[in-house]
């Protein structure tokens, strides 16, 4: 999208305001499918956790995406964007068994990821096929926060439960139809990635009714000009082959599984926010914005930096600004970062807003969480209002304190 655009963008809604880029978002995809075309069945189940605003959801049905979810209230976004239930694989983590009930009644993919609920699922529902989630142990992933397939991970069954799980298989009767991993997001290394799905390839063999293997995804975007990322081509070169391989020992060709959020969505997204205050202090100068970590916590929970640009002055003298929020706590953006020369009332464009980014958003301070908006076909369409005073209130009860 070009600084025009964006502009206009925040000139006619306002700002802070979210802005979705849906050609990206397509390019991403169809990046992703040629990466792996020739396997036979792939199935690319978008992480809807990343961004689960509807009309999003609606341009991955489009493309024929399926979608990875980790709530009923996802799974319910899912079947709302018209995705039929055989389209949508369940992944919660840590749940309760009557959610786990909710969301098989509604027909979707269910994936269990301890064997409590392993054990007690199969016991009363033996006919209802499930996948399940293993932790590989391998440490993977751009954050202790975002790497979850290491052996103190609260995610998956460990691989050295494999006996466990298939004397529950052997007790219940019950039918398992996928392996799935997710080792951590912004991965780097691909022989990391591939050394994980040869683990998931011994496990799978124990298994003989499998439909579909799931590698998860946590592929790297690049955040900044030269910024490195997963190199998607050469792994799907090199998984495609190992992948095609295994189909042929285990007799069967199985469906390829991959469930992409941030690198689908993180490159389409801007976010969009109108500078306040220019405030030099004895060392440093702020650039003060009208929004914080309350709509963007990346920074200050990942250490994430998105790339920032003033877009009302783009081709201005390059200063030093720390670029922080309006919250009352410190919610600092970037720490004497270079941006074309500021002035109050400009707007900055943060870059790769699109994935953990809204999804993430709050009510804190008070604040309203900010409108959305997706730039398709040339057109800018509102895809989520901004919140009113009337939204933070809504579920509040006054009572009467003087009784």
């Amino acid at each position: 999208m070009n600084t025009k655009t964006l502009l206009q963008i925040a000139k006619d809604y306002g700002s802070p305001v979210y802005v979705y880029d849906s050609e990206k978002i397509v390019s991403q995809y169809n990046r992703l499918t040629t990466a792996f075309n020739k396997v036979k069945q792939v199935k690319i189940n978008y992480a809807v956790k990343a961004l689960s605003n509807v009309s999003v959801l609606k341009l991955m049905h489009s493309l024929g995406a399926g979608l990875d979810t980790v709530s009923i209230q996802e799974v319910k976004l899912g079947l709302t964007a018209g995705f039929s239930a055989d389209k949508i694989i369940y992944t919660p983590n840590g749940v309760s068994l009557e959610e786990i009930e909710i969301a098989a009644n509604l027909g979707v993919q269910i994936n269990i990821d301890n064997l409590s609920i392993l054990e007690q699922f199969g016991t009363k529902y033996p006919n209802i096929p499930v996948c399940i989630r293993i932790n590989p142990h391998v440490m993977a992933g751009g954050n202790t926060n975002i790497s979850v397939g290491h052996i103190d991970s609260k995610f998956g069954i460990s691989i050295h439960q494999i006996p466990h799980i298939l004397r529950i298989v052997e007790n219940t009767q019950m039918t398992i139809n996928g392996i799935h991993m997710h080792t951590g997001s912004d991965i780097l290394d691909i022989d990391v990635f591939l050394y994980a799905s040869e683990i998931l390839f011994e496990t799978a063999k124990h298994f003989k009714d499998l439909e579909f293997i799931d590698f998860g995804s946590g592929f790297k975007v690049p955040y900044k000009e030269g910024d490195i990322e997963t190199n998607i081509e050469e792994f799907g070169k090199k998984l495609t082959k190992r992948f095609n391989e295994f189909c042929k020992e285990y007799g069967k060709e199985l469906t390829l599984a991959f469930e992409p959020g941030k690198f689908l969505v993180s490159e389409a997204g801007y976010f969009l926010t109108k500078v306040n205050v220019v405030k030099q202090t004895t060392s440093t100068v702020f650039a003060q914005i009208d929004s914080g970590f309350n709509h963007l916590i990346r920074p200050m929970f990942y250490g994430s930096q998105h790339e920032i640009e003033n877009i009302s002055n783009p081709k201005g003298r390059e200063r030093f600004y720390s670029v922080v929020g309006y919250i009352c706590e410190t919610d600092t953006f970037a720490n004497n970062r270079r941006i074309a020369e500021i002035t109050e009332g400009d707007i900055l464009a943060f870059k790769n807003a699109g994935a953990y980014c809204f999804s993430m958003a709050s009510n804190y301070n008070s604040r309203y969480r900010p409108a959305e908006v997706l730039w398709h076909n040339n057109q800018a369409h509102l895809i989520r209002k901004r919140e009113t005073f009337d939204d933070i209130i809504k579920n509040q009860i006054e009572i009467d304190l003087t009784k």
